[in-house]
Parts: C-alpha cells; structure tokens; sequence
C-alpha cells in the first residue's frame, strides 16, 4: 500500500484529475456499450477538442500570470474569417493563409497587451471590450455568411497522419510516434535521476519509478494503438500532433526558461517579483499576446475541422478554455498552473461531454452537469491545499525541474 501511494504521489486525491479521468472513461466505456474506447471514438474526441486545449495552453499562462482573458473565442472567430476570406478572394496559399492569420492574432494580442501592461487596465475588462469588438468585426467582415476553405487548409483540422511502410493493421506513423513520446519521457526521467544523484539530492525509489513509468508509457501506447487501428484513412489527427507539439513547447517554456519562471512570479507576487528585477510589465504584455496567437491558431484549426468559417464561431469557447484551466488545478488568485494540468482538464470535460452525447442526455442537463463539476474540482483542489496537501498542480510540476512546497503545490525554483 505504501509503495501505491509514493507511485501517485503519497495520497491517490492528490491526483484526483487524472482519477476522475480515468473514471469517466471507464464509466460511460460501460454505460455505452465500449462506444467510449472505439477508435474512430478517441480520434474523435483528440480531433475534435483539439482547438479548445490549444486555448486552453494559453489560457493556464495567462491565469498564472494573474489575469483572465474574455476574448479568445472571438479572436479565434476574427482570424478564422480573415483567414478563408483572404484564401477565397485574394488567392493566397494555405501556408500564408496559416501565417496571415498568426499574425493577426500578434496585432490583436500587441493590442490587448498595452492596454494591460502599459496602461494598466485590468485585463478582465480589456478583454471584455475585445470579445465586443471582434465578436463584431467578424460580422462585418464576413457579412454574417459562412465562407468554405480549401483541402490543403483543412488538413491542419481535419487530416490524419499517411499511411507508410508495409500493411501491419496499424497507421505505423501513430505507434512509433507512441514508441518515441515513451522513449522520450523514460530518458528524461533517467537523466534527472542521474543529475539528481550527482548533486547528492535524495532519490525516489526505483521501483516506485519505474512502475509509473510503465503506468505512463502502457496509457501512451494504448492510445497511439487505438488510433493507429481506426478505420481506414484515419490515424493520429494532424491537429492532435500540433496539440502535443505544443504541450512540449509551452511545457519547456513555463518550467525551463526564465520568463516562464517570471510568469509564476508576477502571478504569485507582482510587487515582489517586480523587486527581485522581473519586468511585469513586460511578462503581462507577452502573455496576452501569446494568448492571442494561440486563440487565432485555435480558430484556424477548427474553421479547418469544419470546412468553413461561419459568423458563430467562437462563442462560448472563452468559457471552456478558462474551465479546462481551473479544473487543471490553477489558482483563481494567479501563480499555480501547468500546461499539463490544463490540457488533462480539458480532456476531462472533453470525455464528459463526449459521453453524454453518446448517451443521448439534453444540451439542458449537459450545461448542468459541466458547471457541477468545474465547481468540484476547484472545490477539491481548495480543499487538499487548505489541509496542507500538495494540490495536483504541485505534483505535475514536480516533474519538471522544480521542487514543490507542501503548503500551496506552488513550485519554486533557484535562480541560477
């Protein structure tokens, strides 16, 4: 029993997102006849959500960061507009049309930034002005029609990886991209230890650590199976690839780099941070502009899923990124979070609504059910932190580089 707790942590509630992921899966696997775990199902779920954990990466830095942002479904509605408009009537290839719309979301994110960090406007009611604004420029901009895009564009939303190599049953491309995110995740583990070891700190237990690796690397692969042996055309999304991407991307750069570390601080303490040398003016301006671009990616990518760009794009995706967020364990008051955390909140919610859909429940009672239990998972994380127990963001972070406090799960690193 002790060896079962130090796997997950010392308390299996500490890891209560990922539990009550792996509950619903299970759950609805039997409410619904195995319909849950069908493959052309998980690709489904990865494929179709993929955009609101894109905005939910970041949205996880801007709530860090201390701030909240109201308008990322209307950015990514603007841009997606611009985008098919700009490919139909000006001719320009998918790639520019992808870049176009990148750096549409910079203008809008530059924008959105002075106002917070050089005015100091708070950023609840900048972006609250924004969702107006782009809400309503992408009504004037595409007349309130909806405007198709091209193959080559859709494939960023709607493609698969190609088949290669010979006929095994399995999309060969998913399973040994599988194969090398467990490669990839047991050498990291391993090359910690060792540094750990060679700076005298205490190590884990070996056997602790390598049965969670085989825990992680068993649901990795069982994935990547599952989609690698869909229907045939189908495999790992396009646009689940550039989600993992990111997830490595943002990951590094939260835990790894000094700005990710100066978000964390400027969210726990402005004040302090700002005399420890940290520019916040400048941390809160990035933020909000990378929130922007990756709203505008989001919008391109689910205008690609659906073909085409329509006038009511956008709404209420604002709400999900900010529920996959808090589910994931941040702070309301800013300073605790990971992009791991919010994108297993997003999957939560995801999985949710996906099983209530194969169940046949009303959009009435759905609405219902997620508001419950966004609640209780921000209720149970209150709870454990309240009783001086590492919350889930603390324990996902301990993984990357830093050493988490018992009081607030809030990871604190040196500077070197």
């Amino acid at each position: 029993m002790n060896k079962i707790k130090e796997i997950f942590g010392g308390d299996t509630r500490q890891f209560g997102m990922i539990f009550a992921l792996v509950f619903l899966i299970v759950l609805f696997q039997i409410l619904t006849d195995g319909l849950t775990l069908d493959p052309g199902n998980v690709i489904n779920i990865f494929q179709g959500n993929s955009y609101i954990l894109v905005m939910a990466i970041g949205m996880v830095l801007v709530i860090i960061a201390g701030h909240i942002d109201l308008s990322v479904g209307s950015v990514a509605a603007f841009a997606g507009i611009v985008v098919a408009i700009a490919m139909r009537d000006w001719g320009i290839p998918w790639w520019l049309g992808i870049l176009l719309g990148l750096g549409i979301g910079a203008l809008v994110g530059a924008w959105q930034g002075f106002w917070v960090a050089q005015v100091g406007i708070p950023a609840f009611i900048v972006t609250l002005a924004g969702m107006l604004i782009f809400r309503g420029a992408n009504q004037y901009v595409g007349k309130s029609n909806t405007v198709p895009v091209g193959e080559e564009f859709q494939t960023i939303g709607a493609g698969y990886l190609p088949e290669v190599g010979p006929k095994t049953g399995y999309n060969n491309l998913t399973v040994l991209i599988g194969i090398l995110v467990c490669a990839a995740i047991i050498v990291g583990t391993l090359r910690n230890r060792r540094n750990q070891k060679k700076i005298g700190a205490e190590l884990e237990d070996g056997t602790v650590m390598w049965i969670r690796l085989a825990l992680i690397s068993v649901a990795i692969l069982a994935v990547a199976l599952l989609m690698a042996s869909g229907r045939p055309g189908t495999s790992l999304p396009i646009s689940a690839l550039i989600l993992g991407a990111l997830v490595l991307l943002y990951g590094f750069i939260s835990t790894r780099t000094i700005i990710g570390r100066h978000v964390y601080a400027v969210g726990g303490n402005r004040h302090a941070a700002e005399l420890s040398g940290v520019r916040s003016k400048r941390v809160n301006f990035l933020v909000m502009m990378n929130m922007s671009v990756l709203a505008s990616l989001a919008g391109m990518m689910f205008v690609a899923r659906s073909n085409a760009s329509g006038p009511f794009d956008g709404v209420g995706w604002e709400l999900d990124a900010i529920a996959a967020v808090f589910i994931g364990g941040a702070a309301v008051t800013g300073g605790v979070g990971t992009v791991v955390g919010a994108v297993i909140g997003g999957l939560v919610m995801a999985v949710l609504n996906n099983g209530l859909q194969l169940l046949g429940v009303g959009a009435d009672m759905t609405q219902i059910i997620k508001g419950l239990v966004l609640l209780t998972a921000v209720a149970f994380d209150v709870y454990n932190k309240s009783q001086g127990r590492r919350s889930i963001t603390g324990l996902l972070m301990q993984n990357f580089g830093g050493r988490a406090t018992k009081e607030t799960g809030e990871t604190v690193k040196q500077e070197s």
